[in-house]
């Protein structure tokens, strides 16, 4: 199979299930969100040297290619094709769990505190203000479309991790935070 397909060319792409749009959709724009949020998480990984903060961005890049699965995969009236990947309720649940056992390790937040620190932070921070991004386009989309209701939690959820993780990998890290002074 090659990569390229030619079918692009005139600006438009295949939605999972065959209808085409333009590459300038919102739905295509919130996919594409999710996948760059993907590859930030990737280069997350690949600044990381602890092996349980890698164990947990390596679930949350999975759970993100199953959600631009589902929004590039318009739910149709007449039900799903049975290979439509969809996120079950399950990984909200996971990234509270996890978001509530990174806690345990963290001092009380006491103020707002800037993004940055340890290298792997200071992008988990930069990833959670793109998957808040993704949020806001999937937002957008639901005014038009129907999706699948664990979507729009589990990108809410995954921001609220995102900025744990920060917080936590600084704390591994032994980098101290900034606090905001206004």
């Amino acid at each position: 199979m090659k990569i390229y397909t030619k079918t692009g060319d005139d600006g438009t792409t295949g939605l999972f299930g065959g209808d085409r749009v333009s590459k300038s959709d919102l739905r295509v724009e919130a996919y594409g969100t999710v996948d760059e949020l993907n590859s930030l998480l990737g280069v997350a990984r690949a600044l990381t040297e602890d092996d349980l903060l890698d164990a947990i961005l390596d679930e949350l890049q999975n759970d993100l290619f199953v959600v631009g699965a589902d929004l590039a995969t318009p739910i149709r009236p007449d039900g799903d094709k049975p290979h439509a990947q969809r996120l079950p309720a399950t990984a909200i649940g996971r990234l509270e769990q996890h978001i509530d056992a990174c806690e345990e390790d963290l001092p009380p937040l006491r103020n707002f505190i800037l993004p940055g620190g340890a290298p792997t932070a200071a992008q988990l921070h930069l990833a959670r203000t793109v998957c808040r991004r993704a949020e806001r386009l999937v937002v957008r989309v639901a005014t038009t479309s129907p999706l699948t209701s664990t979507v729009l939690p589990y990108l809410n959820r995954l921001s609220d991790l995102l900025f744990v993780l920060g917080r936590w990998a600084n704390h591994r890290a032994g980098e101290s935070e900034t606090a905001w002074k206004p």
